[in-house]
């Protein structure tokens, strides 16, 4: 099964917050379901860099990998 998400299918349903270029940050402003598990979430992260780094935010700091046949995140 594939899954996937087009934001420009729920442009309505989410409030863009932050914008740089190569990263967006979006709020569910309904109860969009994530495609993964099904359950609705509160912010969207989206990237179009292969290496992201998050800044420590709850006493952990995360960074996401991706190749082409795989994506690795990794907590610290």
């Amino acid at each position: 099964m594939t899954v996937s998400f087009d934001l420009h299918d729920h442009r309505h349903e989410l409030k863009q917050l932050r914008d740089a270029g190569t990263t967006k940050l979006f709020a569910n402003r309904s109860e969009l379901a994530c495609p993964a598990c099904g359950e609705p979430f509160i912010r969207l992260f989206m990237s179009s860099q292969q290496i992201t780094t998050f800044p420590e935010n709850d006493g952990a700091r995360f960074c996401i990998l991706q190749q082409d046949e795989a994506l690795y995140m990794f907590r610290h």
